[in-house]
C-alpha cells in the first residue's frame, strides 16, 4: 500500500512542478458593449489552450452566453520566456479567429492578434 501511495504522491508533484505558469483563469478586457469574461487557461497536450468559463455584462453580473464552454485560444506554444507564439484566438464579440501571441508579465497576460493585416489586442487580468 505504501508504494502505492507514494507513487500518487510523486505523480502529484510532477505535475505541479512541470505547470506552466500561464494556466489559470484571466479576466478579459471589456468589449464595445462592456461585457467581459473569465477564461480558463491550460495544457492541451504539448500546447496551451483556453476555453470561456463565465460571462459579465457591463456592470460586472454574470451572465448567460452561448459562449461558455467554447474554446477561445489553441495551439499556443511556449517559448519559456514568458512569451507565447504560434497559436489562435477566436473574438467572441466580432466572430473571427485570429492568429495570436501572448505575453506573460506577472499578473497580466498582454493578448494580441492580427488577420488580414488587422490587428487587435487586450491586457487581461488574473483572476485565480
Amino acid at each position: 500500500m505504501k508504494p502505492i501511495a507514494l507513487a500518487i504522491a510523486a505523480t502529484l508533484v510532477a505535475g505541479a512542478a512541470f505547470a506552466d505558469p500561464v494556466q489559470g483563469i484571466w479576466k478579459t478586457q471589456p468589449d464595445d458593449n462592456g461585457n467581459f469574461g473569465h477564461v480558463e487557461i491550460g495544457t492541451c497536450g504539448a500546447t496551451i489552450c483556453g476555453v470561456i468559463r463565465k460571462a459579465f455584462d457591463s456592470s460586472g453580473s454574470e451572465r448567460p452566453s452561448d459562449n461558455i464552454g467554447k474554446r477561445m485560444i489553441w495551439d499556443m506554444q511556449s517559448r519559456g520566456d514568458g512569451s507565447y507564439r504560434g497559436g489562435k484566438i477566436w473574438a467572441p464579440d466580432r466572430a473571427r479567429t485570429y492568429n495570436s501571441r501572448m505575453m506573460l508579465s506577472g499578473d497580466q497576460l498582454e493578448v494580441s492578434g492580427c488577420v488580414l493585416g488587422v490587428c487587435r489586442g487586450q491586457t487581461w487580468q488574473r483572476v485565480r
